[in-house]
């Protein structure tokens, strides 16, 4: 097993973040966060636009980094009222809750683990000793917990000069992000596929049989695939904020 396995979905649900906002996108995680844990979310990032109007980005996830469309839905529904009440930001806005997609900013330690072997780019708070703070490299080890983690990076912008194996320390993460790549985006549409063929399986076995009165399975199917058509991880809801 593991060790981002062996621990308890409690733990990761409490699991701090390395990174943190500031200004008004600090006061919107303060208030965002407590809610999503309520609910069995982690808030993974807030950012806010100015782009079409005032916009309010909160990124989310289950402990395993997991995100329906329909949690992002709960989660939007539950935080909108909360954020009326708090009332952080003056102007009209509008709210968005999204998953943190396949190409995900990494802000946990736990985050890391999970991309062990996947490609980033990571950006730290001061230079390193080899005088850089960007890098781009494939995730090898993640030692220690918290703050006081290190980070092994495969280096795949380094110069014939340069090392390619790197330590790095979480605590003066900046950002990091997985790169998005051709072998990333195929992982994501087979298991998107495992995880609709095995919805088609349940319903078709939970549809009633096809008898007097009634829709045959297939159009029953159909039907249901109407009124809650599928959307992949990653895709914001917005609602309005006046």
């Amino acid at each position: 097993m593991t060790e981002a396995a062996a621990e308890a979905p409690q733990d990761l649900l409490a699991e701090p973040r390395l990174v943190s906002e500031t200004g008004l996108a600090a006061r919107v995680a303060a208030i965002a966060a407590p809610t999503l844990m309520g609910l069995g979310f982690r808030l993974v990032r807030v950012r806010i636009s100015g782009q079409d109007g005032q916009t309010v980005q909160i990124m989310a996830e289950r402990p395993d980094g997991a995100m329906s469309v329909d949690d992002c839905e709960l989660a939007s529904q539950n935080l909108s009222p909360v954020l009326d009440v708090a009332d952080p930001v003056a102007q009209a806005y509008r709210l968005e809750v999204s998953s943190p997609g396949i190409d995900r900013p990494l802000a946990r330690v736990s985050d890391f683990r999970r991309a062990l072997d996947k490609e980033i780019r990571i950006e730290m708070t001061a230079p390193q000793a080899d005088g850089r703070k960007r890098y781009r490299g494939l995730v090898r080890a993640v030692e220690g917990e918290g703050e006081s983690a290190v980070l092994t990076i495969e280096r795949t912008d380094a110069r014939s000069d340069e090392d390619k194996l790197v330590k790095l320390p979480l605590a003066e993460l900046d950002e990091a992000r997985v790169v998005l790549t051709d072998a990333l985006i195929r992982a994501a549409l087979k298991a998107e596929k495992q995880e609709a063929e095995r919805a088609a399986q349940e319903a078709a076995a939970a549809a009633p049989r096809k008898g007097p009165g009634r829709f045959s399975e297939k159009h029953a199917a159909a039907r249901r695939a109407k009124q809650n058509p599928h959307t992949p991880a990653g895709v914001q809801t917005g609602f309005k904020k006046s």
